[in-house]
């Protein structure tokens, strides 16, 4: 069901507390994004000042540091860096975006998910995917970079009727980043490296998982029983 009234919850001290336990046991805590501001600066206070700001409406996203990092292929990959108030804020939000979405998302998903990954999908694949016919294969490896603004806004608005928290989400995808200290727009795409760039990277790719299952699936599987490969029948007699 939709939900309204989301951007009241962003009130809630107690939730940037836990955001900031979970943030704090992150190695990268004391790395600064647009200002010098890091986990050193964090208290109550200061949490205090950005509800406040939140109340007002008045809060502005800084644009993130722009960094790179070495990739296993020697290419490089971009990273962004956000302040620190960013970071807490958007660790907020992701607790939101989660407790409502997760339960949503296909089971069939298990990227940038909670207790789900790599070896949770390769287990399906192993248990579920040995009598599977055919394949769709694809590329999404750059999917951080492309995902539309617009087509995200829309799928939050889809469960999210809430203007006031659809507008600092808009807000957060229009902030731009620095690189090498020269500010640049974004059109697209939500920052790598960002708190709550994978749950809104989930909310986009979940349509494609929604499509294969509901409407490819049904399309090209048929009949009740996958046939045999014929020489498989003759191993098997032999083996037996």
């Amino acid at each position: 069901m939709p939900v309204e009234d989301v951007y009241r919850l962003l009130y809630n001290p107690d939730l940037y507390l836990r955001a900031y336990a979970k943030l704090n046991s992150n190695a990268g805590a004391m790395t600064p994004g647009a200002t010098e501001e890091t986990v050193d600066g964090m208290s109550l206070e200061k949490i205090h000042t950005i509800i406040e700001t939140l109340k007002n409406e008045r809060y502005r996203w800084t644009p993130v540091r722009r960094t790179y990092i070495p990739k296993k292929n020697g290419k490089l990959r971009p990273l962004g860096m956000p302040s620190w108030s960013d970071k807490l804020l958007q660790e907020v939000i992701h607790s939101i975006l989660s407790a409502y979405y997760e339960p949503q998302f296909s089971e069939h998903s298990h990227g940038f998910r909670p207790r789900r990954g790599c070896h949770t999908a390769l287990k399906e694949i192993t248990q579920k995917g040995r009598a599977t016919k055919w394949f769709i294969e694809g590329d999404i490896s750059a999917c951080f970079d492309k995902i539309d603004h617009t087509i995200l806004l829309k799928i939050l608005l889809e469960k999210i009727h809430d203007n006031r928290f659809i507008r600092l989400i808009k807000g957060l995808l229009d902030a731009g980043y620095l690189e090498n200290w020269k500010y640049n727009s974004t059109y697209s795409g939500v920052p790598q490296g960002a708190v709550v760039s994978p749950i809104l990277s989930n909310l986009v790719l979940d349509k494609l998982d929604k499509y294969v299952e509901q409407e490819l699936i049904p399309a090209y599987t048929r009949g009740q029983r996958r046939s045999v490969y014929p020489p498989y029948n003759v191993l098997t007699f032999f083996s037996s």
